[in-house]
């Protein structure tokens, strides 16, 4: 009877250790349904059904014993939607990670649940609210990665009983309320990463308790006051960063002794003041140096021939000149043994004396090399030509002297020249021709004289050249001219060069800026410029030109500034340029125009236009205090030859000749330059009361960063847009920064003109940041898609002629610009229409410059728009131009369709791509947008369109679909070049237009 017993015994134990775990596991599986339940596009779930165990669904782990889920590991699948509360039921559950996806809301506090919870990371989603205080249950947390969400309040106190956690990562968020104090009793922290959060207050002196400590990231974070002493008694520190904060004080003298770990230190825009402390010479290991803009004076004494693994030194704007000539730059002669060298910054340091000749032994493998701003004098050492991994050199604003040196030419991958505001003389070297890389040359305000090189015809890459403010005489090289390449700028200015203008420059259709003002050019405008149709800014000024303006000059419909001012011009204004859009001015002054000024266009505003100093002009605006025009008579009175003769013969007739002659070459003649004009100052008063003290009634947009106003500039009459930067929001000045900073470099037709920019405070003291453009008046493509639709609607030809605009800006962007730009951030509200529907890229608030450092120890990716930003970037890729070769795909789409990426069809998997592509197999024209089947109805109607043309039109919409398909393809390398797509909507316009 004993083995009866014993079995039944065994089986009932069996039957409940069974039960119990089928019961457990139940408790598993209901909670991973409820989290796929609140995800809204399941296709990275697809592997979820009852065709699976739960332990084999992709993403889940489970413990061999007991099957329970173990692990919870979604990272980069594009996943949207909420974070379930039944998480919280996984109660084995010790890696838990969605990062890099799309889920949005609360952080649920049922996690504080999961107490075998070891790594919790939901960086890089849209979390909002709060941090849950109850994650401080969760006793075996090591990790805690919240980074790139959208987390607001603070830190909660009751981290401090986290006994084994290393590493808090919670960078750009908004969280506010400082650093807790209390953060110092978590001694086992290795890693604290809390950069971008508006925390305000100082750095508590109780982190010095955390003796593990190696990575430190509070960047950006409005801290203020001093480094306390105790944060440099933590030996074991590897990386600091401290960058664009309020902090004030000194560094101690004995840093490098206590620090002797350090790989990075990074303390830019800051108040700090004092010497930069010569015992960094002992941070051995240091790779990473960046101490720019701050205030730090005296001798500079680091020894970095020590400094063995460095790769990135910036010093600049600080006042280390110790006014001994020709001792400042002694500590280049250190750097001889920095192999690894790659980035030397050291401008506006206040430097003085000559650059050493050991300038030419540093590494190879140097690629930037900064100098602006100091007072450097003497020559250029002829060893700058050993530098030969150089792309970037800037020596400007300096005291440099003497002939720029041949050696330059050895520089084969420079990319970026500027040796401009300085005092060098002779000729530009032929070599420099050698330098086929080369996108930016800059040497205007220098002594050089003779020709300008032929040889820079060679140099095939390059965009802008500046050679203004110098003693070149001779001909325009037709080399030069020749150059495709050139679509930035070409300067040659206040110059002595001479000779006819050379048809050649009809070439250079991609130029928007032509500088060739105050020299000795000659002979009639050539009708070849109107070739030039992407100019903004065409200055002739202050030459010998005669004759009559070219017609083909009413080609240049995207001009901005035209200044022919103080040459001979001749003849009537012509009409055509009633027909320019002159956005900003014309100045015909001083030439010898006669006839009518005309009262429409660009004349109809006396502040846009100036026709001083031609006597034989009449009518116009009264404001222009002409005579009025005679009425023609029907025969014209010709005096006799011989009282001609005697006129001419006539010492008073010569007398009166020369004063004219004399006086139209004056060169101070009051004539407004457009330079001047571009970059006009505003207040925070003057914006106040252009947008009637930012009232609502004058607000036309707004975003998380920014809120724009409609407004008029009075001292200027001009309507403009004023964008108000929310500094209070995380990020948003660092927005405000990346937006000046690539307008400062960019300038095409189809972006929209930024005018000025102001960076002030109110009236209360508060720091105000605004960016002014000019103003669109036909809103944005999101409005004629979307709100307009009832009232307006966009024809096809109208929506091609956009896209073709963003494509070409796009194109500049990425192919015509150095740095490269990514926009980042391209959909239908940030393109701007003008009054002639032209369309203008705006909102560079996202965009970054490709191959720079400057998103250099940021954890935060750049995400763009939910819909229209490119799958990738959710998987942590870096930006790149396919990235927004994917946003036009999708804008394109959007234009066709006239359905959002977001709209609410698109479910189960089924995105705005998908269903265009579906579309091309069946009968694409069911996707096109209901408002331009119409207006194509109509169309069709009102033409007599024939069958044919019908099917022409039919073509080419499925053309147009198929570029947005293949832009918008999830595989970047398989997405349509920006060039292509260009080149193929323009055939499809021009095809259009002739049916």
């Amino acid at each position: 009877m004993k083995f009866p017993v014993a079995f039944l015994f065994s089986s009932l134990v069996t039957f409940v250790i069974t039960r119990t775990i089928s019961a457990s596991n139940e408790t598993d599986y209901e909670a991973l349904l409820q989290f796929k339940s609140m995800i809204s596009n399941e296709e990275a779930l697809s592997s979820w059904n009852a065709s699976f165990h739960f332990c084999n669904w992709s993403g889940v782990s489970c413990g061999k014993r007991h099957r329970r889920v173990t692990a919870l590991v979604l990272e980069s699948q594009g996943l949207q939607g909420s974070l379930s509360p039944h998480v919280g039921n996984l109660s084995f559950l010790g890696v838990f990670s969605l990062k890099n996806n799309s889920i949005i809301g609360r952080i649920p506090h049922e996690l504080g649940r999961l107490s075998r919870l070891r790594r919790l990371n939901l960086g890089s989603n849209g979390f909002n609210g709060v941090i849950p205080t109850n994650l401080s249950s969760c006793s075996n947390i090591e990790l805690l990665a919240l980074y790139d969400n959208k987390l607001v309040g603070s830190i909660p106190e009751e981290f401090r009983f986290l006994s084994k956690l290393t590493s808090i990562l919670i960078d750009t968020n908004k969280l506010t309320g400082g650093i807790p104090s209390a953060l110092g009793n978590i001694t086992s922290l290795d890693t604290f990463s809390a950069a971008d959060n508006p925390f305000g207050g100082s750095i508590p002196d109780t982190l010095g308790r955390l003796k593990s400590l190696r990575i430190f990231y509070c960047g950006n974070c409005s801290l203020s006051g001093t480094i306390p002493h105790s944060i440099y008694n933590l030996s074991l520190l590897t990386n600091i960063s401290l960058a664009n904060n309020q902090l004030t004080g000194r560094l101690p003298s004995a840093l490098g002794a206590m620090l002797p770990h350090l790989l990075s230190l990074q303390l830019r825009d800051n108040q700090l003041t004092g010497s930069l402390p010569s015992s960094i010479s002992n941070c051995s290991k240091l790779q990473h140096l960046e101490v720019s803009k701050n205030s730090f004076s005296g001798k500079l004494t680091i020894n970095f021939a020590t400094l063995k693994d460095i790769n990135y030194i910036n010093l600049g704007d600080n006042m280390y000149g110790f006014q001994e000539a020709d001792d400042d730059m002694k500590f280049i002669d250190t750097l001889q043994n920095c192999s690894k060298l790659d980035r030397l910054d050291l401008r506006y340091c206040n430097f003085k004396g000559l650059l050493p000749e050991s300038i030419g032994n540093l590494s190879n493998q140097l690629r930037f090399l900064n100098l602006r701003g100091n007072q450097l004098y003497g020559n250029l050492p002829s060893s700058i030509g050993n530098l030969d991994g150089l792309t970037i050199l800037a020596l400007d604003y300096n005291r440099f002297t003497g002939k720029i040196p041949s050696t330059i030419g050895k520089l084969k991958k420079l990319q970026i020249g500027d040796l401009s505001d300085n005092q060098f003389s002779g000729p530009i070297p032929d070599a420099i021709g050698n330098l086929s890389l080369l996108i930016t040359l800059d040497l205007s305000t220098n002594r050089l004289e003779w020709h300008v090189p032929s040889s820079l015809g060679n140099c095939h890459q390059l965009s802008e050249l500046y050679l203004d403010e110098n003693n070149f005489s001779g001909n325009i090289p037709k080399q030069l001219l020749q150059l495709s390449s050139l679509n930035i700028a070409l300067g040659l200015s206040q110059n002595n060069m001479s000779g006819s203008l050379p048809k050649e420059v009809g070439d250079l259709k991609m130029l928007t800026s032509l500088d060739l003002s105050d020299n000795r050019f000659s002979g009639n405008i050539p009708s070849s410029i109107g070739g030039c149709t992407s100019l903004l800014l065409l200055s002739l000024k202050g030459n010998l030109f005669q004759g009559s303006l070219p017609p083909s000059l009413g080609s240049l419909r995207g001009i901005s500034t035209l200044d022919l001012s103080n040459n001979n011009l001749s003849g009537q204004i012509p009409p055509f340029l009633e027909r320019l859009k002159v956005v900003e001015y014309v100045n015909l002054s001083f030439n010898d125009f006669e006839g009518e000024v005309p009262g429409i266009g660009v004349f109809a505003n006396a502040s846009a236009f100036s026709v001083l100093g031609n006597s034989k002009l009449c009518g116009g605006l009264a404001e222009l205090g002409l005579p009025k025009c005679k009425e023609k008579r029907k025969h014209k009175k010709k005096f006799p030859l011989f009282v001609i003769i005697i006129l001419i013969a006539s010492p008073f007739f010569m007398v009166l000749c020369f004063v004219y002659v004399w006086c139209k070459k004056k060169k101070d003649q009051p004539s407004e330059s457009s330079t001047d004009r571009r970059f006009i100052k505003v207040s925070y008063n003057q914006l106040l009361k252009a947008t009637n003290s930012f009232s609502e009634a004058n607000l036309i947009g707004k975003g998380g960063f920014s809120s724009v106003y409609k407004g008029i500039l009075h001292h200027e009459d001009t309507l403009v847009a004023v964008k108000v930067i929310h500094l209070q929001n995380r990020g948003a000045h660092k927005s405000f920064i990346s937006e000046c900073e690539a307008w400062k470099s960019i300038r095409h037709r189809n972006l929209l003109k930024i005018i000025t920019s102001c960076s002030s405070v109110d009236f209360q003291g508060n720091d105000f940041k605004a960016l002014v453009y000019e103003f669109m008046p036909n809103g944005s493509l999101h409005d004629w898609l979307h709100l307009n639709a009832s009232t307006s609607r966009l024809n096809l030809l109208q929506r091609i002629s956009i896209l073709i605009d963003v494509a070409s800006a796009l194109d500049y962007l990425h192919n015509h610009c150095l740095p490269a730009i990514v926009h980042c951030d391209l959909k239908p509200s940030n393109i701007l229409l003008d009054d002639e529907m032209v369309a203008h890229v705006g909102d560079f608030g996202l965009a970054r410059f490709l191959g720079t450092d400057s998103n250099q120890n940021s954890t935060s990716g750049i995400r763009g728009t939910i819909g229209y930003a490119a799958p990738e970037y959710g998987g942590g890729s870096d930006m790149a131009s396919s990235g927004d070769v994917y946003s036009f795909g999708i804008l394109l789409l959007e234009v066709i369709t006239g359905k959002r990426p977001t709209d609410n069809i698109f479910t189960g998997g089924l995105n705005l791509h998908k269903f265009a592509c579906m579309a091309l197999l069946d009968h694409f024209t069911d996707v096109v947008a209901d408002d331009l089947v119409h207006f194509l109805q109509e169309d069709a109607i009102a033409t007599q369109c024939t069958s044919e043309n019908a099917k022409k039109t039919e073509e080419c919409l499925s053309s147009i679909v198929k570029i947005g398909v293949s832009c918008s393809v999830d595989s970047p390398p398989q997405r349509m070049n920006i060039e292509n797509a260009l080149h193929e909507l323009q055939h499809i316009l021009d095809t259009l237009q002739n049916i």
